[in-house]
C-alpha cells in the first residue's frame, strides 16, 4: 500500500521550496509590474490558459478587492470579441509558466497595438511572452511537485503567490484600509462586522420596548412580552433611561417577596445599565455584551433618550455572530 503521509509530506516541502525560491525575483521587473499597475488609468486585465487562467481568476479576484481594478479575460474568448474589453488605459498581466501558450501570444500584438501595457508572469525568461512584454515577473520554480513532472502543482503555486505578493504590494501603496476592504466585501461576514451599525438593526420606534417609572412591575412583563426583546427601558418623566429590566432579572426576584401587580419596576430594574449609540458598529457592541455577559442592549441619544433596542438574536440574524 502507498505511503500517502509520506508522499503528501514530499509534495509540501517541494513547494515550500517552490515558494522560497521566488524571492530571488523580487526584483526591479517586479517593481516595474506594480508601478505599471499603481498608474493604472483603466483596469488590470488577467490572461491565462488552463490551470494558469484558473490561477489567473484567483490574481484579479485579489487585485479588485484590495483597490485594484481588475477582471480575468479568457485568451480563446479575446480571439472571438472579449479583446473590446481592453483599452489603452488598461495594464494587461499574461500568466503562462513555458511563456509559449499559443492562445495567449496569438492576442499579443493586438494588446500591444490596442497600446496596453504588457507585464508577463512566466516560468522562462528567454520565452516569447518574457521577450514581448514590457516588464516580466519570473515564477520558474526548479520542480512540479507531480512526480511525473508533468501536472502544474508547483509552478500554478508559485504563480498564485506571487499574484498575492503583486496585490499586497498594491494594497499597501494605495493606503487600502480595512473599511475599504469592507466596501467590496458586503456580503461576508468581515464586511458584515466592519460596516453593519446598530443603526441598521435595532429596534426602534413602536418596536422600542420602554416603560415609565410610574409602571408597575406586571407592566414592565407586559411590554417585554409584547416587543420580544426580553427586556424593557426604564424612563423617567423627561423620556431620558436609568434602569434596564430583563428576563434575567425577572428569575432573580422569584424568589423575592415581590408583588408584580403592586410593586413598581424602579423596585427591581438594573439602574444605570450598559448603552450603546445607534453609530456603533455591531461588532463592538457584541463585544461589548460578550464582556459584560448580557444578552442586550438599549441604544440611546446625547441626551440619554432610548432610541432603539437590540438582542443576541438581532446580531445572529444579521450574521455579525
Amino acid at each position: 500500500m502507498k505511503n500517502f503521509k509520506a508522499l503528501a509530506t514530499q509534495v509540501i516541502e517541494i513547494e515550500q521550496q517552490s515558494i522560497k525560491e521566488l524571492l530571488q525575483y523580487i526584483d526591479d521587473s517586479f517593481e516595474l509590474a506594480c508601478k505599471f499597475m499603481f498608474d493604472c488609468q483603466g483596469r488590470v486585465i488577467v490572461i491565462g490558459m488552463g490551470k494558469s487562467g484558473h490561477i489567473g481568476g484567483k490574481i484579479a479576484a485579489t487585485l479588485a478587492s484590495t483597490g485594484t481594478p481588475a477582471f480575468f479575460v479568457h485568451p480563446g474568448e479575446a480571439s472571438h470579441g472579449d479583446l473590446g474589453m481592453i483599452t489603452s488605459d488598461d495594464v494587461v498581466l499574461t500568466i503562462s509558466n513555458s511563456g509559449e501558450t499559443a492562445e495567449v501570444l496569438a492576442i499579443i500584438p493586438v494588446i500591444k497595438r490596442i497600446g496596453a501595457k504588457l507585464i508577463s508572469m512566466t516560468g522562462n525568461s528567454s520565452s516569447t511572452l518574457a521577450k514581448l512584454a514590457d516588464t516580466h515577473v519570473c515564477i520558474k520554480v526548479s520542480q512540479e511537485a507531480c512526480p511525473l513532472g508533468l501536472a502544474p502543482t508547483s509552478s500554478t503555486t508559485a504563480s498564485l503567490v506571487m499574484g498575492d505578493a503583486l496585490a499586497v504590494a498594491l494594497l499597501n501603496a494605495r493606503g487600502f484600509t480595512a473599511n475599504d476592504f469592507a466596501l467590496s466585501h458586503p456580503g461576508g461576514s468581515l464586511g458584515k462586522q466592519l460596516l453593519l451599525r446598530l443603526n441598521d438593526i435595532m429596534h426602534s420606534g413602536e418596536r422600542l420596548p420602554i416603560v415609565s417609572t410610574q409602571a408597575l412591575i406586571k407592566d414592565a412583563l407586559v411590554e417585554m412580552s409584547l416587543k420580544g426583546l426580553g427586556m424593557t427601558a426604564v424612563v423617567d418623566n423627561n423620556n431620558q433611561l436609568i434602569g434596564l429590566f430583563t428576563d434575567g432579572d425577572l428569575r432573580r426576584i422569584l424568589d423575592e417577596q415581590v408583588d408584580i401587580h403592586q410593586d413598581l419596576i424602579t423596585t427591581v430594574m438594573t439602574k444605570s445599565p450598559t448603552t450603546a449609540n445607534a453609530d456603533m458598529l455591531a461588532a463592538q457592541a457584541l463585544k461589548i455584551m460578550e464582556d459584560k455577559k448580557i444578552n442586550g442592549l438599549i441604544i440611546v441619544d446625547e441626551q440619554n433618550i432610548p432610541v432603539g433596542a437590540m438582542n443576541m438574536h438581532d446580531l445572529l440574524r444579521s450574521g455579525v455572530l
